[in-house]
């Protein structure tokens, strides 16, 4: 008789935990869903922002005003091409 209730408790108590497993993978499901959708549009806004920030920093360097106020930043590279004509240009008034 006892093993009896004790083999019932049990078998309830696993349908019990059962049910309650299943409505938790339910619901992380959906927000697993939810999540996914999330991160999608936010990866789209971030591409349609980056096109735009392109754009806006095409336009602002192209500005006159922007160009009088920030004049253009001249690299090393653009200093080394520079230095390489003046001395060419020194070689060729030397000969």
């Amino acid at each position: 008789m006892k093993s009896d209730i004790f083999f019932f408790i049990s078998s309830l108590s696993t349908i019990v935990l059962t049910i309650f497993i299943c409505v938790v993978f339910f619901h992380l499901s959906r927000a697993a869903k939810n999540l996914h959708k999330i991160s999608e549009a936010l990866r789209d806004n971030f591409k349609d922002s980056e096109d735009f920030v392109v754009e806006l920093k095409e336009r602002l360097e192209n500005n006159l005003v922007f160009r009088m106020f920030f004049p253009p930043v001249v690299t090393k590279q653009q200093t080394k091409t520079k230095s390489s004509k003046i001395k060419k240009n020194e070689k060729q008034n030397n000969k």
